[in-house]
């Protein structure tokens, strides 16, 4: 799966390393967070009890955090995250968006990271549509995000899109629903299941 110039690849324990070494080159990513931020505790697994990258490692083998990431070659460069509402359930503003969805969707995506010698150049998207594909080869359904919406003329640090942009995901067929908090939006589209098309 991917463009030719790069492939997309699951989030697996085969791939973490990869997705390790990608987060690690970035010191952890938003001040260290390894991408834990949208995620709470399982049944087995409490974040209290391990450190950040620990934290992520023990929740993709229980195959309950799930990415598309892009491969450079052997070198993951990007990643978008995406999982069902109780895999990912600490959205930003979650009071004010749950006050306004009257029909739950079975995915969200809720984090992109691209690495610094890659930004600009359309791997944000290859990650978006990766997740989509995986999301269709899971048996799709509706998907909901949260990008933030630009002021336009204004530049904006790359460390206040960890959700993308709407543009983006306009681009990617979402539908604009409403905004959430002061620049966030709730954008929607269904994907097909991979067996459907």
């Amino acid at each position: 799966m991917g463009d030719g110039r790069h492939v997309i690849k699951p989030l697996t324990p085969e791939t973490f390393p990869a997705w390790l070494a990608l987060a690690e080159k970035h010191n952890g990513v938003w001040g260290g967070c390894y991408c834990t931020y949208f995620h709470d505790d399982t049944e087995t697994t409490t974040r209290a009890e391990h450190r950040n990258p620990e934290f992520k490692r023990r929740l993709v083998e229980e195959g309950v955090a799930h990415a598309a990431l892009v491969f450079d070659g052997d070198r993951a460069i990007a990643w978008c995250e995406y999982g069902s509402p109780e895999q990912l359930p600490r959205i930003y503003h979650r009071t004010q968006y749950d006050a306004g969805e009257a029909h739950p969707a079975p995915w969200r995506i809720t984090c992109f990271f691209v690495d610094r010698d890659h930004r600009r150049s359309g791997v944000a998207r290859e990650a978006l549509d990766g997740a989509l594909e995986l999301i269709a080869l899971a048996g799709g359904g509706e998907v909901v995000s949260f990008p933030n919406e630009l002021v336009p003329g204004k530049k904006t640090s790359a460390s206040f899109l960890h959700n993308g942009t709407r543009a983006m995901f306009e681009k990617a067929g979402f539908t604009f629903e409403r905004h959430i908090g002061k620049s966030k939006t709730v954008m929607r589209r269904t994907v097909p299941p991979a067996n459907a098309r």
